[in-house]
């Protein structure tokens, strides 16, 4: 079979999706839905991954005051911190000053809190460390010391927050794993039940081909390249639609409970290409499953 059969091939998978538009149309949108419910977890995935790690590279310290914490205590954790090597108070956050930010931090919904009794928030220091690579083998010391002294609360630094976190973006990966998985069978399913549709409607068209001498696979080539184009638009269409929801509705940076903005990035390059490549062999691995229960292979 030859090169130059090709237009052919084409020619005739052209016209099994014209002259099944309907149940194109009808497959093709099912499939691009589940792609796009597969990309926008991907899309979360990747945001919050680099969020997270990105704590754990500010290596940041906050040092949480008792409310009964006289002055003198207070200059003496000042001064502790500030003889650190590398360590910069940011700023000093008082009990006034953390209600006012967890208030603009919930914006219309700062009503909640009018019904406290006090303030709950304790006062804060906040650190920040500049020579990562020192600080990252002394920071737990440095907790520590810090915990020792009179007039601490709690301290939490972004190490911690970062192996917290970590087990959540496990579980996380865990449950995408499961829903593209789910979502590869759907697709699977979708493709296959849609080729043989457009079989079943040439069925009389391929038994007089079959009647003149055509092979098994010169009927079935049109069939796997509809599959393949199939998958191709799927793909195509739905990174088009992830890409527009993600300009229209993400904010370039995001303001988090009073911490500094975030970046909302779209997918990799590497992703983009793997969901038109995976939707691209789930297309033609369906028009196998499709013909081979139709044909004698």
């Amino acid at each position: 079979m030859t090169l130059r059969l090709l237009p052919y091939f084409f020619k005739q998978a052209l016209n099994n999706i014209s002259n099944n538009r309907l149940v194109h149309v009808i497959s093709l949108g099912t499939t691009v839905v589940s792609l796009l419910i597969f990309g926008t977890f991907l899309l979360l995935f990747v945001n919050l991954s680099t969020w997270i790690h990105g704590w754990g590279q500010a290596m940041s310290m906050n040092v949480y005051l008792k409310d009964d914490i006289s002055e003198s205590d207070r200059a003496k954790i000042s001064a502790f911190i500030q003889d650190l090597p590398t360590a910069k108070i940011e700023r000093f956050i008082s009990k006034q000053q953390a209600l006012r930010d967890l208030k603009s931090a919930l914006g219309n919904h700062a009503g909640v809190l009018e019904g406290l009794s006090g303030n709950p928030l304790p006062a804060s220091f906040e650190v920040v460390f500049t020579n990562l690579e020192d600080q990252k083998k002394d920071l737990l010391g440095i907790k520590q010391a810090l915990e020792k002294m009179a007039g601490i609360a709690e301290i939490q630094y972004s190490e911690e927050w970062l192996h917290q976190f970590e087990g959540l973006i496990s579980i996380i990966r865990l449950v995408g794993f499961i829903i593209g998985g789910l979502l590869c069978i759907a697709i699977l399913f979708i493709v296959t039940n849609t080729i043989k549709l457009t079989i079943y409607s040439r069925r009389e068209e391929i038994e007089i081909l079959k009647l003149v001498g055509a092979t098994d696979w010169f009927v079935k080539i049109p069939f796997l390249l509809e599959g393949m184009i199939q998958g191709l638009l799927s793909g195509a269409f739905a990174l088009l639609m992830l890409y527009l929801g993600y300009s229209l509705f993400s904010a370039k940076k995001m303001q988090l409970l009073g911490f500094a903005g975030f970046s909302f990035t779209f997918i990799p390059a590497e992703y983009a290409i793997s969901i038109v490549l995976i939707s691209l062999i789930l297309g033609l691995l369906g028009c196998f499953i499709a013909v081979g229960r139709f044909f004698e292979v």
